[in-house]
């Protein structure tokens, strides 16, 4: 494969695809959520907001049959347009979210499906043209507030067992296990060992439940009990 290759990952099955073809460009749109007011004897002003969610539209095909412009040269990889189709459409029905990989590059990052059109162009039923709009995902959790309670003070003599450091996406952690392609196990890969890496995903209830990378790109799945924070 040369160039680069879009990957893209359900969250909730871990499955992975490559996108056939790639597009002919590829833009990631960061805005600011900033405002314009006035002020007296000042007049306009800009006030900074914060990053809104990162937005990318990819405008590409789904070949019926093997062409000389596809991202992967193993042509057994390739698969009929309604595969890819029902991949988006099962992930945007069920209301998940997925992993956005561009490989040979630190683009990586969990999207949703915020619009996906597909059909055909000029009459021309060879391949299905569609576009593709993401956007970026964030995890949040309603936190419920209590009222503050008075802290009991332990006996003398007695040491609190400190509990275990917690770690979430985006944390830095220390890695000792071998590494997975999925979070089902499948396609056991290299070993880890005392490897410095960031929390990219978390696949609850899965037997290798953290996938781990660098800078953004991930490397794989691991044990829960392979992982400390760092």
């Amino acid at each position: 494969m040369d160039g680069f290759g879009i990957f893209l990952t359900d969250y909730k099955t871990s499955k992975t695809i490559q996108l056939p073809v790639n597009p002919a460009e590829l833009k990631l749109k960061y805005e600011g959520d900033n405002n314009s007011q006035s002020v007296v004897n000042l007049g306009e002003i800009n006030r900074l907001g914060n990053l809104k969610l990162v937005g990318i539209t990819i405008e590409s095909s789904f070949p019926c049959d093997a062409t000389t412009y596809l991202a992967d040269d193993n042509l057994d990889n390739l698969q009929e347009p309604q595969f890819y189709i029902d991949f988006i459409k099962k992930i945007q029905k069920s209301k998940g979210h997925m992993q956005f990989v561009v490989s040979n590059t630190k683009i990586s990052m969990p999207m949703t499906v915020e619009s996906f059109e597909y059909g055909f162009s000029d009459g021309y039923d060879e391949e299905y043209v569609y576009t593709l709009e993401l956007k970026q995902y964030r995890e949040f959790a309603a936190t419920k507030v209590s009222k503050s309670k008075k802290k009991k003070k332990s006996k003398k003599g007695k040491k609190r067992i400190s509990p275990p450091k917690k770690f979430g996406v985006g944390s830095s952690v220390v890695v000792n296990g071998r590494l997975y392609m999925d979070s089902n196990g499948n396609g056991p890969g290299a070993y880890e060992k005392n490897a410095k890496r960031k929390v990219i995903n978390i696949a609850t209830g899965h037997k290798y439940p953290i996938c781990v990378g660098v800078n953004g790109a991930a490397r794989g799945w691991v044990k829960k009990s392979d992982v400390i924070k760092a």
